[in-house]
């Protein structure tokens, strides 16, 4: 029993710990060599990123922001595994990444969205219940223009195709708790968006910028 506390330790700290870290910053260190948080905030940011690095760009973000999630939850499934638990691994260490990324210990705590990852953890409890959530995250996220809306979307149906699809209770509950996360996190924004003060995601390419050229 200490054995399984143990790896469940050493699980939790790796994935919150790697959660807490900005995939930004990361990037920015590791892949682009340059600091993208000077791009700005917001759709500035997202227009910014597409104008200077091009899809190709977001493929490569995309990559780290994968391999920064994915390696955690494997991690979690190899130590639980040893037990002959791989899968409650894999779905506990994912709960702690989105713990960190709602919450990270390196940003006093204030994050963002982990749409991401919910979805990968998903992806590891059940096949379906991460293509189901996939689906849902980017169906509303494209119509409504608002990526928090996608995200709760998302993390209802979750729920609702996990309790039709896991027969294990302990990773039901594990899936619940992710949800919950979201959810709480997301209160401020389900505010604003009822106020109508929630930035909408633009696809649109930002040009204010040319306005700085000398013609």
């Amino acid at each position: 029993m200490i054995v399984y506390w143990f790896l469940l330790l050493i699980s939790s700290i790796f994935a919150y710990g790697l959660g807490s870290m900005s995939t930004m910053v990361l990037a920015s260190n590791y892949v682009f060599r340059t600091r993208l948080s000077h791009l700005g905030k917001g759709n500035v940011w997202i227009s910014n990123f597409r104008r200077i690095y091009g899809v190709w760009g977001f493929v490569r973000l995309l990559l780290v922001e994968l391999v920064k999630d994915i390696l955690p939850i494997l991690l979690g499934g190899l130590l639980l595994g040893i037990k002959g638990h791989a899968q409650v691994g894999y779905v506990f260490a994912g709960f702690c990444l989105t713990l960190g990324r709602l919450f990270p210990l390196f940003y006093d705590f204030k994050g963002s969205h982990a749409t991401f990852c919910m979805i990968i953890t998903a992806m590891f409890a059940s096949p379906t219940v991460g293509i189901a959530t996939a689906v849902v995250v980017l169906a509303v996220t494209f119509l409504s223009r608002y990526i928090a809306l996608g995200t709760l979307a998302g993390a209802f149906i979750m729920v609702a195709v996990s309790v039709l699809m896991v027969d294990d209770q302990l990773l039901l509950r594990l899936l619940v708790f992710t949800v919950v996360l979201v959810f709480v996190k997301h209160l401020p924004a389900i505010s604003r968006m009822l106020n109508g003060r929630e930035l909408r995601l633009s696809f649109e390419e930002d040009i204010t910028y040319k306005l700085d050229q000398k013609f």
